[in-house]
């Protein structure tokens, strides 16, 4: 594994630096979960989409600059050292657009990822549901066939749907065979959520924000997915959405979700927190606690250049995206945790800004967020599993 930039990749580095030191946005945005701060977000959204940030790596019709996936780890590192807000589009251009790329038509593909980088689409998930969350397969929302029409018409809920108050469309897995069990019979469908027959609402977190929805499928019909994509309808096969779903997850928990670059940037923030704040601290564990978040964060990076190596060289990642996931969602919180140790009491001060915004701590706000890393996406107990039987191959009890 190469670790050295070659001079072009310097001079990308060079060129988000300068651009994002210009335009990123001083002081920080409110939260992206709350209506008035997703606005916001997409404001910025649309700006990165103007000057061809939105997508880095995607091909130049879709939006993006045809970036190597170095490249893109290297805009990602220069975006968060940067303090740039936490992208609200993630759903969809770090989720379900690598599936599109992969399992979607052609038509599929030239409709919706021009949209979704320009933040037109904004795509929510469509997995959890009331009785199925980590155990994915266990999922009763269903499409009926409708021979008639040429499609399906839904049925059912699905819950904790991140942003799904303020988003337009939801990619989600319903069973379209009503024989079928666990993994079998599901099929992966694309859901414009202003369609007669579903509902969203919205509900607040113990946080104060807003953006969660319960999502409701009474009858809504989408087509096969092989007519007008503005329509929605099936991405790859009927009753073969578990391995498109499986390709997402890979996304999900892999590399394109939570670059490294986010626990660089956190963990200099912190490094920095502990050299303003650290000897004032009656706490003797903070400081290997500090030092050991910044060791994980660089382990981090560095598996991920092993990873980047291996997917150039056309190698897969698979279950392996299991490990980042559990990696990366613990050393989320023991980060923040150290932060929270430093802070002491403070950290649960609330200021107010001049307008009578609420500031919330900016480190409490990510230790809460923090929280729930180890169980979306798979919770990690769910992800000891898959690496204990896919990737070191030990036998089920």
């Amino acid at each position: 594994m190469d670790l050295t930039w070659s001079a072009d990749e310097d001079a990308f580095r060079a060129e988000c630096r300068a651009w994002l030191a210009e335009h990123a946005p001083n002081p920080p945005l409110p939260s992206g979960d709350t209506a008035e701060g997703f606005a916001l977000h997409m404001e910025w959204e649309r700006k990165l989409y103007a000057d061809r940030w939105a997508v880095v790596s995607w091909p130049t019709e879709h939006g993006g600059r045809g970036a190597s996936l170095w490249e893109w780890l290297i805009f990602e590192e220069e975006y968060y050292r940067a303090g740039a807000p936490q992208r609200v589009t993630q759903n969809g251009i770090f989720l379900l657009a690598p599936s599109i790329y992969e399992f979607g038509t052609q038509a599929q593909q030239d409709y919706y990822l021009p949209r979704m980088a320009a933040g037109e689409d904004l795509w929510c998930q469509g997995w959890s549901e009331p009785n199925a969350g980590s155990d994915l397969a266990g999922l009763t929302s269903k499409a009926v066939r409708d021979d008639e029409a040429g499609g399906w018409r839904l049925h059912g809920q699905k819950t904790w749907t991140t942003r799904g108050a303020f988003c337009t469309h939801l990619f989600g897995l319903f069973r379209t065979d009503p024989d079928s069990t666990r993994h079998h019979g599901l099929t992966y469908l694309l859901v414009p959520l202003d369609i007669d027959g579903v509902t969203v609402r919205g509900f607040g977190r113990l946080d104060g924000d807003e953006g969660f929805a319960e999502v409701f499928f009474d009858g809504a019909f989408v087509p096969d997915g092989d007519g007008d994509p503005a329509a929605g309808g099936v991405l790859g096969e009927v009753n073969g959405g578990w391995g498109v779903a499986m390709a997402t997850t890979s996304s999900e928990r892999g590399l394109t979700l939570r670059s490294p670059g986010r626990f660089t940037a956190a963990t200099a923030r912190l490094v920095q927190l502990y050299r303003e704040r650290g000897g004032s601290v009656d706490d003797p564990g903070v400081r290997d606690a500090v030092a050991q978040a910044w060791i994980d964060a660089e382990a981090y990076a560095l598996y991920t250049l092993s990873d980047v190596t291996g997917i150039v060289e056309g190698r897969s990642p698979g279950a392996r995206s299991s490990l980042n996931k559990i990696f990366w969602s613990e050393l989320d919180v023991r980060l923040h945790e150290a932060a929270l140790r430093l802070l002491g009491g403070e950290s649960e001060l609330v200021e107010w800004g001049p307008d009578g915004q609420r500031v919330e701590n900016p480190w409490l706000k990510g230790y809460q967020f923090s929280l729930s890393g180890p169980i979306y996406a798979g919770t990690n107990e769910i992800q000891r599993n898959i690496v204990a039987e896919r990737v070191l191959g030990l036998p089920r009890k």
